[in-house]
């Protein structure tokens, strides 16, 4: 959902899959003891009516993000609750948590410096993808995972992005998550 009271009672179903965003939230950012710095996570909404929403969180300035699901999911809720910003403005919800509309292409674009893979089961996998571009080595990278369909082409809005594969199956996005950040930790 992009908008309106989130459900904390029932994430998975009238939540529209809610659940699925926060486990690849805490996952992207939480660390035994604390955030991960260097890293942003966007969410892109786009179940219910009205235009697309995006939720931003940045580890090195966030606050409040706890482990278990049920407090996650109320934090990222509040934005939910606020009149949407227009595409490409993004407003602070609280320390750490911005809030904008627009697109999966919107975010493409305003990553233009940034190296982009889709991660994509039937892809080359990762290592191999990473090995073909040591000049990435210590640059930003953006990794993009969709919901349970591969995303298409058109889905990028004509832009540019590599793709790679974590092994021959779809797995889960928190899963896919601290696979790559086990990957990129050892590779630094």
């Amino acid at each position: 959902m992009a908008r309106g009271k989130l459900p904390l009672n029932d994430l998975a179903g009238s939540g529209g899959r809610f659940d699925v965003l926060v486990r690849a939230t805490t996952a992207a950012l939480l660390t035994s003891h604390g955030l991960r710095e260097n890293v942003e996570v966007i969410l892109h909404l786009g179940g219910g009516p009205g235009p697309p929403r995006r939720l931003r969180l940045n580890g090195a300035t966030l606050r409040g993000l706890h482990a278990d699901e049920r407090s996650a999911a109320g934090m990222l809720g509040k934005a939910l609750l606020n009149p949407q910003p227009p595409r490409g403005q993004w407003r602070e919800v609280t320390p750490g948590l911005d809030e904008s509309g627009g697109a999966l292409a919107d975010t493409l674009r305003e990553w233009n410096k940034s190296t982009v893979f889709v991660l994509d089961a039937e892809a080359q996998p990762f290592d191999q993808t990473m090995a073909e571009q040591p000049e990435l080595e210590g640059s930003d990278l953006g990794f993009v995972l969709s919901d349970d369909q591969p995303l298409a082409d058109v889905d990028l809005g004509g832009h540019t992005v590599a793709r790679c594969s974590l092994g021959n199956r779809w797995l889960q996005g928190h899963a896919a998550v601290h696979i790559v950040h086990w990957l990129l930790d050892r590779q630094g």
